[in-house]
């Protein structure tokens, strides 16, 4: 079915279903809401493959479709998904209406993004709620994609995913915790970090505040979390674990994030706080600032490090090949000690 003609359909079908359950109408745009899970991916299932935010090329759109057929799925896209507006793939609607386009279709099982890049959180005001809610299906991605993953989880309660983007590289680890957590309907699935080079510091896993939390995933990369703070799309931090990664980031710059997240009270009643790798996130020896800067370690030491909760560096998540995934607004439980967290409900259904 054309685009157009689609979008036209979703009109139509929206007329029925504007009024929702008493308690999920009422409920929309809330801070809390009744959390909603998706339904389990199987083998053989179709995958809607969008692209958000920046463009994507033919090559990564033909890499996104390789790496999800070789997983055992089909893959469909909307034929928009190669348009170009400067840096981003399309305009703000044409965007929000891919989204839209691929929560309504009943052919779609789950939808996989094609990478991040810049401009989810554009699309927000433009994403319809009220199909989301009505039709909910696994929407995965990580990097800018946690636009989207905050925008959903706030105005519909459904449980989002943060995890590999289809031009990622679908190793075994990667793999695993992409199967344990959205094949399956298990509990109390226990992620273990990857074996890393130690060599690199920024895959120096260790505990910043020693302890065990309870709490609701939500998080994502650090730039995206903390632009949320202020905007109808940010979530409540109460009793949460927090999940955080970020990329090319100078220390100085990761200080100012963390600074904006402690001073805007995110921290003060949440349950643990979980980095994952930062990547390429320390002073470059050709700036000037260089001889002065502290490292990535002292800030977040400095920052965090007066929690009275639960915080570790170094998990497996982020813009790194081995990734966890981890589903956004699930129960579960950090112990920085270990170095492990668990899952304590099954993420879909």
């Amino acid at each position: 079915m054309r685009r157009k003609n689609f979008i036209k359909s979703i009109a139509a079908a929206s007329i029925g279903a504007a009024i929702l359950p008493m308690n999920i109408s009422n409920a929309l745009g809330k801070k809390v809401l009744p959390v909603v899970k998706p339904k389990k991916l199987k083998t053989g299932d179709t995958i809607g493959l969008i692209a958000p935010g920046s463009f994507i090329s033919e090559a990564e759109l033909k890499e996104s479709i390789d790496n999800l057929s070789a997983l055992g799925f089909k893959v469909v896209y909307n034929d928009t998904i190669l348009e170009r507006y400067g840096y981003l793939a399309g305009k703000d609607k044409q965007r929000a209406d891919d989204v839209n386009i691929m929560f309504a279709r009943r052919d779609v099982d789950a939808i996989v993004t094609a990478r991040g890049g810049y401009g989810c959180s554009r699309i927000l005001p433009y994403l319809d709620y009220k199909t989301i809610i009505n039709n909910p299906k696994i929407l995965i991605g990580y990097s800018d994609i946690t636009a989207l993953l905050f925008g959903i989880y706030a105005k519909t309660g459904l449980v989002t995913f943060h995890g590999p983007v289809g031009i990622s590289t679908f190793n075994d680890f990667s793999v695993k915790y992409f199967n344990d957590v959205l094949m399956s309907e298990s509990k109390n699935t226990t992620l273990y970090n990857a074996a890393e080079d130690k060599e690199k510091g920024e895959f120096d896993v260790h505990p910043i505040v020693t302890g065990k939390g309870r709490g609701r995933l939500v998080g994502g990369n650090l730039s995206i979390v903390v632009s949320m703070i202020g905007t109808d799309y940010d979530v409540d931090y109460k009793d949460k674990i927090i999940f955080l990664e970020e990329i090319g980031e100078e220390p100085y710059r990761i200080d100012r994030m963390l600074t904006q997240m402690i001073e805007s009270g995110k921290f003060e009643n949440a349950s643990g706080v979980m980095l994952g790798v930062f990547h390429n996130c320390e002073a470059k020896e050709h700036d000037p600032s260089f001889p002065i800067s502290l490292s990535l370690k002292e800030v977040l030491l400095d920052r965090l490090g007066n929690l009275k909760i639960p915080v570790i560096y170094g998990m497996s998540f982020g813009h790194v090949t081995n990734k966890f995934t981890l589903p956004f607004g699930i129960e579960a439980e950090l112990d920085s000690g270990d170095q492990t967290i668990k899952l304590l409900e099954n993420a879909v259904i």
